[in-house]
Formats: structure tokens, C-alpha cells, sequence
């Protein structure tokens, strides 16, 4: 076994990058990278029936989007290929001959209707259903037959007896299992294609991985990979189970959970930064020293420290991530924040797919009044609604402003020196609101909520100067109007 950390994270093309597998991957590659080690990305594609076209492209494309780089895979080689599972069946054949003809696996020629018969005779009599072991010693008679019956065997471990199984777990500490726990299992199936267990022992030792870091759903399959260890008298790797991760109610995070937005691919087409998602996904189950919480990936692996990783659920705290894409996108450049949101506008069909240069500039205007609190890039199709909506929608708050007694008198005026101004910039504009001040004598909420709401129909929002420059000065003096209108109506 080499002296270098190796650590492997192995996806199923079975569909897209999900949360959990993706904090799986960054878990690996922080710990590889923290302590000068390779991380090796292995296709665990031999469940045909589940795979789907592109998902192992998929799957790749995020994560290299996300930051996470590796040192060996299929799609850059290395020399403990090939790096798909489907690609090494002839590696695992030459284990799996030598535990039969050592007696430690053999055939089982069970079919699924007696294995199933066998399950629910010990339900019913309120055992943990296991294999029996009912075809463990078969005479060569008894195989000869089956056989010629043209049943086809699978391939099952011998579990030893009175076994006990004991790791320590980098997360969790000690933990131990008895072989009573488990049935003679299966290492391959009846098509012969190696079963998960199976196989990924002998790829983890080939590959001479280190540390094996996953979620603790794995748990239980632990001490199956180690009797596979223990039979060709291998060192295992070190094991670390990362516990679960629980949405906002604190129930496990299900596929099928639509309040929470679960695989990666939906996070970048929503506009996130994948700095960001980086960062939150690397606080999902370990906490660094102190209250900070904002890091970039090169510090991340300076202080990763797998001392840190929690015993304690983590949680998924959507606000948090909405919270630290804007701290993000606030650092982030200007042009930067332009190219993330832009896409969403045009999307949306608020602005064509052929721009002119002069829209270009003004959309770019546009977005830059939000990028303080934009937190992520499709959102800015809602946050500029008002730039694009010909008609006022004023909501409870909106109206309550424009009843106040001085509202009249603040928006006639506003709107006479508007009709004279020529040089609709934002400095003028600026300067026309304080004349109104200074004409009409209110001043504060009273002189701005009013211009606020009749411009933009909203009680908030971005700088007022600016976003009536670039409503335009003709769309500006229709609404001022129709709000007069309305008002003496």
C-alpha cells in the first residue's frame, strides 16, 4: 500500500450530480488536497439497468464546475486503469475463481421466487430476513442437476463464523460488527456482473486508496468489503461515514423533497457561483475553527481538518445559501455579475437575443443597480420587473404612500421640471428632486416615497436618480401622469 493519501470518489452514471454525492466528491478532494494526496474519479457502471445516457458526462461537467479536480479518471487515464467498472470484469473474474476454488465463495443456484419464499418464512416467524445458506454445501449431484434444469448460479461469500469486525471510523469512532449479522451474500449476480461490495473492494485495493470518505448509508457495507479484504489478506483502507443531510424540517433529504432544489446542474442554471456552492457544500457536516463562515477553495484546503467533520446531522439551510450567493456576487466584479445575469434576462424574453449595442449598455446599466443585492442571476428577472412592465402594479403598501396629503403637490411639481429637462442623466435628476424639495418644502419620506412609488411602483429599491434615468424620461412622465390622474380621480 503506497505512503500517499489516495481517496476516490466513484458515482454511478445513474443520473445527475446530487447534493450529497457532491459533498461526497468535495469531502475527497479537500482531504487529498490538504494532505499532498491524489484523488481518483472511478465509474461504478455496472448497474446497466439503471444508468442513464449522459450521466456520466453529466456528472463530471458539474463537478469540474464546481471547483472539485481530480488526478486520475476515465476521462484522463492514470495508471491504475481502466477507471470504469464495466472495463475491469476480467480483473475481478481472476478474484472471484480464486475465492471458489478456495472454498471461501460459491454457487448459488437459488432462484429469486425461493429466495423470496425463504424471506417471508422468516418474517413471519419475526426474524431479520438473511440467506439461509441452503445452497452452501451442494453436492456435485445436486449441482450437475440444477444445471441441467439451465438454472444459472450466482456467486456467493462464505461469511465466516464468529467473525467479529471492528474499524475506526475517522467520523464516527469505533464500530463493530458480527458475521451472524449477515447471510452468505452475494459477489456475483446471476448475469455475471461483480455486485457494489464486491467489486469496489478490489478496485480500492488495485487502485491502493487510502481513505474511503462517503456517506453513512455505507455503513453497513463496510464490513462485507472488509471480509473481502481479510480473504486475500489485504490492509483495508481507512473508512469515515459522513453523516446525513437533513432539509429545513430536519427530515432526510429525499429526492423527492421539492422544496429544496437537490442536484447541481440546478444551482448553475439558476445562476449561482460555483465558489459559492463550494464553500456551502464544504459546511454541510464539518465546521472549521471560529465564526467565519466565507472562505475560497484554497483556504478550504489549507484548514480542512477531518478531525472536524460532525457526528451531528447537517443541516440545509436554503437561506444561507441564498445569503452567501450575495456575499459572493457583492465581491464579485461588475462584468462578472453582468455575464451571470444577463443570460436570465434574454431567457426570459426581456430582452432579445440579438442586442444592440446601446441596449446592451443600458441592460448592463440595469443590472448593476442590483448587484448589491442580487443572489442569484435568474433572480434579477423578477428584481427588474419595473424596467420592463409598461404599466404600474401598486401593491397595498405602494397605495397607502400615494394617499398622504402632500403627494399631489410633490409629484405636479416633480413632474414640471422633468418636462423641461433636457439632460436626463441621473445628476440632474438628482437635482430635480431637490428643487422639488426646496419648492414645495417636504422633504425625507415625504418628498421620496412618493417620486419612488409613481416611477417605479415600489416602496424600495435601487438607487432612485439612476433607475429613473433609465426608465427614460418618456416612460417616467407617463407614469407621474397617470398616477396624477388617478389621484384626481
Amino acid at each position: 500500500m503506497t505512503n500517499q493519501v489516495r481517496v476516490r470518489y466513484a458515482p454511478s452514471p445513474t443520473g445527475h450530480l446530487h447534493i450529497g454525492n457532491a459533498r461526497t466528491a468535495l469531502f475527497n478532494y479537500l482531504y487529498a488536497k490538504h494532505f499532498n494526496g491524489k484523488m481518483v474519479i472511478r465509474i461504478e457502471d455496472t448497474d446497466d439497468k439503471r444508468n442513464v445516457a449522459g450521466g456520466e458526462e453529466s456528472q463530471l461537467k458539474f463537478l469540474q464546475w464546481l471547483g472539485v479536480e481530480w488526478d486520475e479518471g476515465a476521462d484522463i487515464g492514470g495508471e491504475y486503469g481502466p477507471y470504469r467498472q464495466m472495463e475491469r470484469l476480467d480483473l475481478y473474474q481472476k478474484y472471484v475463481d480464486e475465492l471458489l476454488e478456495r472454498g471461501l465463495a460459491y454457487k448459488c443456484y437459488m432462484t429469486e421466487e425461493e429466495l423470496e419464499a425463504e424471506r417471508e418464512q422468516q418474517r413471519a416467524s419475526g426474524q431479520v430476513p438473511k440467506y439461509s445458506g441452503a445452497h452452501r454445501d451442494l453436492s456435485e449431484e445436486q449441482i450437475t442437476a440444477f444445471e441441467k434444469e439451465g438454472r444459472q448460479p450466482s456467486i456467493r461469500m462464505r461469511v465466516p463464523e464468529n467473525e467479529t469486525y471492528t474499524f475506526n471510523d475517522i467520523v464516527r469512532g469505533e464500530i463493530t460488527f458480527e458475521s451472524s449479522d449477515f447471510g452468505d451474500w452475494v459477489i456475483v449476480k446471476k448475469n455475471g456482473i461483480p455486485t457494489y461490495n464486491f467489486a469496489v473492494a478490489i478496485d480500492d485495493h488495485l487502485m491502493e486508496i487510502t481513505h474511503v470518505l462517503r456517506g453513512e448509508e455505507h455503513i453497513s457495507n463496510t464490513p462485507k468489503q472488509m471480509m473481502v479484504y481479510n480473504a486475500f489478506d489485504w490492509d483495508a483502507p481507512q473508512f469515515g461515514h459522513m453523516t446525513l443531510i437533513l432539509n429545513e424540517e430536519r427530515k432526510k433529504l429525499s429526492k423527492r423533497d421539492q422544496h429544496i432544489l437537490q442536484f447541481i446542474e440546478q444551482y448553475y442554471n439558476l445562476g449561482y457561483l460555483p465558489e459559492t456552492l463550494f464553500n456551502f457544500i464544504a459546511l454541510l457536516g464539518w465546521s472549521p475553527v471560529g465564526e467565519e463562515e466565507i472562505f475560497d477553495k484554497d483556504t478550504l484546503i489549507d484548514i480542512f481538518d477531518p478531525e472536524r467533520l460532525s457526528t451531528s446531522a447537517a443541516i440545509f439551510d436554503r437561506h444561507k445559501l441564498k445569503w452567501m450567493n450575495n456575499e459572493y456576487i457583492k465581491a464579485a466584479d461588475l462584468k462578472d455579475v453582468i455575464e451571470l445575469a444577463m443570460p436570465h434576462l434574454v431567457e426570459a424574453g426581456k430582452l432579445p437575443q440579438q442586442i444592440s449595442d446601446e441596449k446592451k449598455q443600458w441592460a448592463e446599466q440595469v443590472i448593476a443597480l442590483y448587484k448589491e443585492q442580487l443572489r442569484y442571476g435568474a433572480e434579477i428577472v423578477e428584481l427588474t420587473d419595473l424596467f420592463f412592465n409598461e404599466e404600474l402594479s401598486l401593491d397595498e403598501g405602494a397605495m397607502d404612500v400615494l394617499q398622504e396629503e402632500q403627494v399631489p403637490e410633490v409629484l405636479q411639481v416633480f413632474t414640471d421640471k422633468l418636462i423641461h429637462l433636457d439632460d436626463f442623466t441621473k445628476d440632474s435628476i438628482k437635482a430635480q428632486i431637490k428643487a422639488t424639495q426646496k419648492e414645495t418644502g417636504h422633504r425625507g419620506k415625504k418628498l421620496f416615497m412618493p417620486i419612488r412609488v409613481a416611477t417605479t411602483g415600489q416602496t424600495h429599491g435601487p438607487e432612485l436618480p439612476m433607475a429613473i434615468e433609465l426608465l427614460g424620461k418618456a416612460a417616467v412622465l407617463s407614469r407621474l401622469d397617470k398616477v396624477l390622474n388617478k389621484l384626481e380621480a
